[in-house]
């Protein structure tokens, strides 16, 4: 029977297809984030988003290393819930008119999806570690390390630049009307 068509009987196989389902989350995002970079106004968001995308690659690469580890054939498994993220993002992205805003905008974007990410691999840690997957489980709670350490430093960012930005120019908006 083919991987993509199974049941899930098992832990074992609840884990494969998280796996699957984040391994596409990675690549859905490898895929736009370059596009976002373009779009980001401020050097230092600039600089946390080229990080995030090797971090994205890195991920990737170690889902592939998993799936070859386990005999997985097939990891092409579509991630509706990572597309509706990005969807929102883009469709958040296009009605933004400036610079600042649209800085805020995407790291609110970001964020979101990386607070999914944090809970996928989380998860995914738990299941590995119930299974006796120790490096497999490190390598999942490693991933969710990372998307933490993302996390604190787009919060940092928002907090001491991007949303500081974003209200000056509400600010001055207002002041103009």
């Amino acid at each position: 029977m083919d991987n993509n068509n199974r049941g899930i009987s098992t832990l074992y196989d609840l884990l494969e297809y998280a796996a699957r389902k984040f391994t596409s989350s990675e690549i859905q995002l490898k895929n736009c984030l370059p596009n976002w970079i373009n779009k980001t106004g401020s050097p230092k968001l600039k600089t946390v988003l080229q990080k995030y995308l090797e971090v994205v690659q890195e991920h990737t690469k170690q889902m592939e290393d998993f799936f070859e580890e386990e005999n997985i054939r097939s990891y092409s498994l579509s991630n509706r819930i990572m597309q509706a993220y990005i969807d929102e993002t883009q469709e958040a992205l296009s009605l933004c008119n400036d610079i600042e805003i649209r800085d805020a905008c995407l790291l609110a974007g970001i964020q979101s999806i990386n607070h999914y990410k944090i809970s996928t691999y989380g998860t995914a840690a738990s299941f590995a570690n119930t299974l006796g997957m120790e490096n497999h489980a490190a390598v999942f709670h490693s991933a969710e390390v990372n998307e933490k350490q993302i996390d604190d430093r787009l919060s940092q960012l928002a907090e001491y630049e991007i949303n500081s930005k974003a209200r000056a120019h509400h600010l001055t908006e207002h002041q103009a009307n």
